[in-house]
């Protein structure tokens, strides 16, 4: 594997999350090979800023919330900037859908896969998605998308629950959106109490609930295109997340899967997508069907879990095809898992609490390599930064739960 490290890369975030391994491992994957990477930042102390490998912080505070125009002409001072055409890294859907519906704009200056138009954004809506899901025959979860309050209220007359609530369009920020993350509601009291505050437009997602006691987390990660030999596909069972069967992957091993490989390379195929993306499907045991809960069209945060044999990682192989190199052909490392370190401790003692067991996760003889979501003895300095910046939210956010909720992804 020869890269092109003429060609640099930057990772691309919009809003303040500061803590965020994925970017960090974007910075080290490609810096590692000698390539320029840079990262737009919050400031020169967070984890991403500080890493050896990081070539320039471009500090650029936004919230997501800022008008396309802005974004882009933010977006390409920092192209000027860096002087030559740079592969763009998206880590959050709001980067990933300015860079699909920008794409003639930014085209002189950046690197990106080419898309067909509206694509991304349908993918990371949740009624895109659902409707993509049932154009083409993917299971999903059943779904209701209330667009008033009365639909609302006719809705709860005949819902059955649980149910889960999530945000209808996440890559659109708002200033308070109508929940927090993926909420389950056990009843119809729970769900009018929570609608009284979303008013006439709620903007959510009503899904229906699929129990953790009939159902098994995988992950899909994958890079493809128009040429079929530019495609690397993962396949991982999640172990654990934070919060318990809901958020972020804390804990996940890679694992062979051939149905699930096969039924996301040909959604990917059918739906005309380019790039990379990481895809969340729950295997629900009461009909032994997967259905596709998340299509993230950018990394995911725990992309570094997966490498080939011939150690090509999702960036790594972005690059190397958007820069005209070849990717070598070889097969996913099995056995390997990812520990994030700062959310992991917490899915431990919740997950060893509940006495839940994922069936398809290897037995401990068969892990085998190990990599870290922070840590790395040759970039030590993202893992302090990353401890400074985790410990007063952390804590906020364990006084702010409550026992009577929780989430599922």
């Amino acid at each position: 594997m020869a890269p092109d490290t003429r060609t640099p890369a930057l990772v691309l975030k919009f809003g303040h999350y500061p803590v965020h391994h994925g970017g960090v491992g974007a910075i080290r994957s490609l810096g590692r090979l000698g390539v320029p990477v840079h990262a737009v930042t919050e400031d020169r102390l967070t984890p991403a800023a500080v890493s050896r490998y990081t070539r320039r912080a471009h500090v650029w505070r936004t919230s997501g919330t800022e008008p396309p125009d802005r974004l882009l002409a933010g977006l390409l001072r920092i192209g000027e900037r860096i002087g030559s055409p740079t592969l763009l890294i998206p880590t959050d859907e709001e980067a990933a859908v300015l860079v699909a519906e920008r794409q003639r704009e930014l085209a002189d200056r950046f690197l990106f896969p080419r898309t067909p138009d509206g694509l991304v954004a349908a993918l990371a809506s949740k009624q895109g998605l659902h409707d993509l899901c049932l154009r083409h025959g993917i299971s999903t979860a059943r779904a209701a998308f209330p667009e008033t309050r009365a639909e609302l209220l006719a809705f709860a007359e005949t819902a059955v629950f649980p149910l889960v609530a999530k945000n209808r369009d996440p890559f659109t920020r708002r200033s308070r959106p109508a929940v927090p993350g993926t909420t389950r509601i056990d009843d119809v009291d729970a769900l009018l109490a929570l609608a009284e505050r979303w008013g006439e437009h709620p903007g959510v997602v009503l899904q229906e609930y699929l129990p953790r006691a009939d159902a098994e987390d995988w992950i899909v990660h994958m890079h493809t295109s128009a040429a079929e030999d530019a495609r690397v596909l993962f396949t991982a069972v999640k172990a654990r997340s934070w919060p318990p069967h809901a958020g972020m992957t804390a804990m996940a091993v890679t694992t062979p899967n051939e149905e699930l490989a096969q039924l996301s390379a040909d959604f990917c195929k059918e739906i005309g997508f380019a790039g990379v993306c990481d895809l969340d499907w729950r295997f629900d045991r009461r009909d032994g069907r997967y259905k596709l809960l998340d299509f993230n069209p950018r990394i995911g945060a725990q992309f570094r879990l997966f490498e080939t044999e011939a150690r090509v990682d999702l960036v790594r192989a972005l690059h190397l095809h958007l820069t005209g190199r070849e990717i070598p052909r070889a097969e996913q490392i099995q056995g390997r898992r990812i520990v994030v370190e700062n959310i992991d401790p917490l899915a431990r003692l919740a997950y060893r609490r509940s006495d839940y067991r994922t069936p398809s996760l290897p037995p401990r003889a068969r892990w085998t390599e190990r990599e870290l979501g922070w840590w790395a003895s040759d970039d030590p300095l993202p893992f302090p930064a990353m401890l400074a910046r985790s410990v007063a939210p952390g804590l906020k956010y364990l006084a702010a739960s409550r026992p009577r909720r929780s989430r599922q992804r």
